[in-house]
């Protein structure tokens, strides 16, 4: 469906249809957008390993900390690819946490180690790095391109069997509005059990941050 029909649809679906509007497009929009990410994390519909903006990271020596990708919110797979050498080294995400009670003295650690660090927005690499390596990462991401009101016929860019379950959270979003004519808490609260039933529920900050971090236990028999 491209962003057009989805509108047209949501109007249909709000009784909307007749000029002025109750909901700008603009809002509808945003809303869609909204949509979308919302569904990438609760279902993990956009699987990447091939976009080298998003998937590989280069390294320098001295420098420990870089920027994820924006779309990139939880990672599946990483290893090294070391300059010097055609095999991959395997690396695990990990927590500060773990690395306090396990490997006292890891922030000064010189030598090369198996582990990084993942926050919200960046990549901790424990250990030496050397000019010339890569970081190399498997993904589940946001969108690369949100939708624009300028250019309705855009399409989603995850598959378009998901497409018309958007429009259920930007009508959860509309009838969630206060102070307005539109304001409508039954019908608000049936669109989003209708969008949290087909995508999932959404995780929240803990339960993502295990999942980051929870390959850490398959490494406790290799550490020094």
């Amino acid at each position: 469906m491209k962003l057009e029909d989805l509108i047209r649809r949501f109007r249909t679906l709000a009784k909307d249809k007749v000029e002025p509007y109750l909901f700008e497009s603009e809002d509808v929009v945003d809303w869609l957008n909204d949509a979308q990410a919302q569904a990438c994390i609760r279902r993990r519909l956009i699987r990447e390993d091939a976009r080298p903006e998003v998937t590989r990271i280069e390294l320098a020596a001295g420098r420990h900390t870089y920027p994820l990708h924006a779309s990139v919110f939880e990672i599946i797979h990483l290893q090294v690819l070391r300059a010097s050498d055609s095999k991959p080294r395997p690396m695990s995400i990990v927590t500060r946490e773990w690395l306090d009670a396990e490997v006292p003295g890891w922030r000064d650690r010189d030598d090369a180690s198996d582990w990084v660090i993942q926050d919200d927005t960046t990549l901790r690499v424990v250990g030496r790095v050397e000019n010339g390596e890569v970081l190399e990462l498997e993904c589940y991401r946001l969108p690369l391109k949100p939708f624009d009101v300028d250019n309705d016929t855009a399409k989603p860019e995850i598959h378009e069997a998901h497409h018309e379950h958007l429009i259920q959270w930007a009508l959860h979003r509309a009838f969630s509005l206060p102070d307005s004519e539109s304001f409508d808490p039954d019908r608000a609260v049936l669109a989003e059990r209708a969008f949290t039933a087909y995508f999932g529920p959404m995780p929240d900050a803990d339960l993502r941050r295990d999942t980051r971090a929870d390959v850490q236990h398959f490494n406790r028999g290799v550490l020094p």
